[in-house]
């Protein structure tokens, strides 16, 4: 065969490596191990476009090459097969989301072994089969009957805490858990089975607990902030609440600490690192009481006649050096004490306040900063050094899940409160100096809001400190006095554990007097049933609580309706490979001893505070339980960027009525997304603008220049004009200059390009099968690896992809005479050519332990134009070459490594070529002779000759003797490896 058939060779190997097993990880070969992981993927009816195989293809090197170090390489590959997309398919075409989810693993796994990834399938997971989710089960009822003991630092089995209780109350327990009352042994042994089982949900490592959360009518169910703007549901703009709803919910806050720490102990980025400590939010500082004065309270420090408990508010504050500084106090408006404070003058409107603020989300609320509102209570709180009112307001500003849902408003020192006091007419007080302090102290707008190294003023006892040293004497103060404590807060939130969904795992939950009791290990997994609707209920169940038979057990317990949510699944998955077909434990011991965790991981940064903080929680609970030996799942993290597309718009094109009419939202328009912005037909989409429609093309309809010629615009315009949906319609141009003509005077239409995301909603998706078909699939992996570096986002540009396959044709002529018969000879290399190979050792080798994979690439472009032009074919060269390029081409290589070469085993587990130093190192350098400055000669001696040696062989030269013919030679200088000069007067 004189051409590379690539389609014919890369079919054949992957049935070979297919039938041959050759990427199974054997845990008994005696080799070291070496663990690379994807992150998993959800399995869209989309299929992959090439943006999605740029991290699989980067693993897959980094996994073939470990393998020809010696390695046992485990390179796993399964599906995240729960989750919202797949059930909403269901709800709009009635399919089993069963049934759609495993058609799109079939394409998946097509496409991935079409581009000849070595991953091991024999350990595929998918999160939907009964057979992984009932140790995703197992794992939280193992969570439901544990508690996090401060005082070991770690869970613990909730037995050892009902032993304690049942001895000596809740006396000496420092738990992570919520407000529960002191008992002792006795009054525990008194209570019924039912107090105490809601006792021990404040303690248990998962529970349940009543929770704000954003509730959607429309679509009948709970959604996650981000899915939430201004409001309104992303899908369908339906309106969006506050709802009070039980809820489960994992402890994850208990950890807060130890994930802070356990980032010192992985090589990740520290971009990444930033990310996961800021989502955390360590803060230190005081927790304060602010007494209330209040219609519904009675006088600070006071009860009244009938014994009445007076009120307060906790607030948390990292700058406790500033309270002489606060003049008014914020609560969110869920806040607890909310209703208590607000006096029947305000009664109306605060909770005209109240209800709007349900309707936005904390991001929006976090985000806009610029619009100031909020509402006065009525109440007041009592300054504890000024003991002086100050008015409590309702904003919503102030969150209720962080701190204490209270602030301390310090207006002169805080941006938000500033904003908020101008914009109220409230008090600002300067108590820190800066270095500006005239200035500020004349113009509080110009205060620093953050005067961390300032001097405090105007606040007593505090004068003339500085603010770390006022910190520790404010805290002391407070705490000496019983108003407050030092305290550590983290925004950190325990994880909503509850989907009001069909398509998840169940919970193994039963209610037995209301109560939650887990199902027993043996009644796992406990499976989904069938339903006649995957539509949710609409009254803040799931499905499944329309299956009544389902539901009610016959003993009379019930079972929860609600399911996990699809980062379930994902929490755990890596363990879940080491050991994908053990029926009796989520994880053998001697596989987890063996592999340990991952040692090479790749995914995206969107991932960096959800899944990437929930698997480190899983992983260290599972430590703590005895289960793992390591303290963290990942030893290092990449994050891949993004390969984008490009999208075309038309930025003058109009439609409109030839009456002149131009409401197109009420002649003809047809909304797909409910906004009234976006009207698709035909695979084209129009969007409004101000000045009228713009359309985005599919790049199927543009030429390789960016241009949409005139006569298929004409035609898409007719389109529309004869459509029986858009009669009464002409398409027009609004700026003709946007015609131009090419070389053979045909119209076209200016298109301007856009870089975005590549998805299929903006059209502009690159099939990788479309490439494999003209290319193949080795210049589909180098060209996403030429493309840029792995981490940097970079636009899919064809220009290039032709030098990639070039490229592995001119390797594939180095195996070939011109007649197309294979020639490889056992001569001994030249020094040239050994060079050459030695050369691109190096650099691969280097590039691939760095995650540089496109200058790798470059590399091997260098030796094979090197390599053509030494006219090599010896087999002392190519046959190392071939094992080099075989973790990025790894088609090409099979075929030339066994069919050509004529090798037995494959070419995956060949040991790496070794770089030798030896044949970089130059025995000769060639110097530019100059006299008097300027060039006149050259001249190559042995790298070691020395300064005589090298000036009788100048001096020998005939260019050299004819320029100082009849002159003096006053000066020879010699800078070895470099430079000859030669003076003459």
């Amino acid at each position: 065969m004189s051409e590379y058939n690539f389609k014919e060779i890369e079919k054949k190997w992957q049935q070979e490596w297919e039938a041959e097993r050759i990427y199974h990880a054997d845990e008994t070969s005696g080799k070291p191990p070496y663990y690379v992981l994807d992150m998993f993927p959800y399995p869209s009816g989309a299929g992959l476009h090439v943006g999605h195989p740029l991290g699989y293809i980067a693993t897959d090197i980094l996994s073939r090459y470990k393998r020809h170090q010696g390695y046992e390489v485990l390179h796993p590959m399964g599906f995240d097969a729960f989750g919202l997309p797949a059930e909403q398919y269901a709800i709009e075409t009635g399919q089993d989301p069963a049934d759609t989810t495993n058609r799109n693993i079939a394409r998946y796994k097509e496409q991935l072994k079409a581009i000849g990834l070595s991953f091991d399938w024999g350990r595929e997971v998918r999160t939907s089969d009964p057979e992984y989710y009932k140790w995703t089960q197992w794992i939280f009822l193992k969570m439901f009957g544990s508690w996090y003991n401060r005082r070991t630092d770690k869970a613990e089995p909730l037995e050892n805490l009902v032993a304690h209780f049942a001895k000596s109350g809740n006396e000496g327990v420092d738990a992570a858990c919520g407000k529960t009352p002191e008992f002792t042994a006795e009054e525990w042994h008194a209570m019924p089975w039912e107090e105490q089982q809601r006792i021990l949900l404040h303690y248990r490592l998962a529970y349940l607990a009543e929770a704000e959360v954003n509730w959607c009518p429309a679509l009948g169910t709970v959604l996650a902030n981000e899915e939430v703007k201004e409001g309104l549901s992303e899908r369908g703009g339906h309106p969006v609440e506050k709802k009070k709803m039980r809820q489960w919910f994992l402890r994850i806050t208990a950890y807060a600490e130890r994930l802070l720490k356990g980032l010192e102990e992985v090589d990740w980025s520290d971009a990444l690192k930033e990310m996961q400590r800021n989502w955390i939010g360590k803060s230190v500082g005081a927790e304060i009481d602010f007494p209330i004065y209040s219609p519904y309270a009675p006088a600070a420090g006071a009860v009244d006649e009938v014994g009445q408990e007076k009120l307060s508010l906790k607030v948390f504050t990292t700058r406790p050096d500033t309270i002489f500084g606060a003049t008014f106090m914020v609560i969110a408006p869920e806040h607890p004490l909310a209703q208590q404070l607000i006096t029947a003058a305000q009664q109306e409107e605060v909770q005209a306040y109240i209800e709007q603020a349900k309707r936005k989300s904390e991001r929006d609320r976090m985000k806009n900063v610029k619009e100031v509102s909020g509402v006065f209570s009525g109440s007041f709180a009592i300054h504890p050094f000024r003991t002086e009112k100050m008015p409590v307001w309702i904003a919503d500003y102030v969150l209720a899940d962080y701190g204490t849902g209270a602030i301390m408003a310090v207006p002169g020192h805080d941006s938000r409160d500033y904003a908020f006091a101008q914009h109220f007419d409230l008090p600002i007080l300067q108590v820190v100096r800066g270095k500006e302090s005239k200035e500020q102290e004349a113009n509080p707008e110009l205060h620093s809001f953050d005067d961390k190294d300032g001097i405090i003023i105007n606040s007593d006892f505090l004068d003339g400190l500085g603010v770390p040293v006022a910190i520790d004497r404010v805290i002391e103060e407070i705490e000496k006095k019983g108003m407050g404590v030092r305290k550590i807060n983290y925004r950190l939130r325990d994880a909503n554990f509850s989907r009001q969904r069909y398509w998840g795992e169940p919970f193994p939950i039963v209610y037995e007097k209301g109560m939650p009791v887990p199902l027993d290990e043996s009644e796992l997994p406990l499976t989904l049933p069938e339903v006649e609707s995957y539509k949710p209920l609409g009254t803040g169940e799931s499905p499944l609580a329309a299956v009544e038979e389902w539901v009610k057990l016959p003993d009379g317990r019930t079972r929860e309706t609600n399911t996990m949510p699809g980062w379930a699944g994902s929490n755990w998955y890596y363990l879940r490979y080491m050991d994908p077909h053990n029926s009796g434990e989520f994880l053998g011991k001697e596989r987890e001893r063996f592999w340990e965790n991952v040692d090479f991981y790749m995914g995206g940064t969107e991932h960096a505070t959800g899944h990437l903080l929930y698997s480190r929680f899983c992983h260290k609970f599972l430590f703590d339980c005895g289960y793992l030996s390591t303290k963290e799942p990942y030893k290092k993290l990449v994050n891949q960027g993004m390969i984008q597309g490009i999208s075309y718009w038309l930025t003058s094109f109009q439609c409109i009525r030839e009456d002149g009419y131009n409401d197109l939202a009420k002649s003809f328009f047809i909304s797909f997304d409910n906004k009234n912005d976006i009207l698709r037909k035909d695979g084209i989409e129009y969007k409004r603008q101000a000045t009228g429609y713009v359309s985005r093309i599919p790049n199927e309809y543009i030429d390789d220049r960016g241009r949409l010629y005139k006569s298929r615009f004409e035609a898409l315009a007719n389109d529309f004009r004869t459509s029986a949906d858009y009669q009464n319609l002409h398409i027009t141009l609004g700026i003709e200059p946007l015609w131009e003509y090419d070389e053979a005077n045909h119209p076209y239409l200016c298109l301007k390009p856009e870089v975005t995301k590549m998805s299929k909603s903006k059209w502009n998706v690159i099939n990788p099968d479309d490439v494999i078909e003209k290319y193949g699939a080795d210049t589909l992996r180098m060209y996403e690896m030429f493309l840029g570096p792995v981490e940097q986002h970079k636009p899919w540009n064809t220009e290039g992809i032709d030098g990639v396959f070039r490229f592995l044709m001119k390797l594939w002529r180095l195996f070939h005479q011109e007649n197309g018969n294979f020639s490889v000879t056992d001569d001994a290399p030249t020094k040239e050519e050994l060079k050459s190979l030695h050369k691109a050792i190096k650099k691969v080798t280097e590039d691939i332990e760095h995650i540089s994979f496109n200058t790798a690439v470059a590399a091997f472009m260098i030796c094979a134009n090197e390599l053509t032009s030494l006219r090599c074919n010896k087999r002392h060269v190519l046959e190392p070459l071939v094992i080099l390029l075989s973790p990025f081409a790894p088609h090409i290589s099979e075929e030339l490594w066994r069919h050509r070469l004529g090798h037995d085993e494959t070419v995956t587990f060949q040991p790496y070529p070794q770089f030798d130093e030896q044949y970089l190192k130059e025995d000769e350098v060639e110097y530019p002779v100059s006299i008097n400055g300027k060039v006149r000669a050259k001249l190559s001696m042995p790298i070691d000759a020395g300064k005589d040696e090298v000036e009788k062989q100048v001096m020998e030269l005939e260019n050299v003797k004819r320029w100082i013919e009849g002159k003096q030679v006053k000066k020879f200088i010699f800078v070895p490896g470099r430079i000859i000069n030669i003076v003459v007067g």
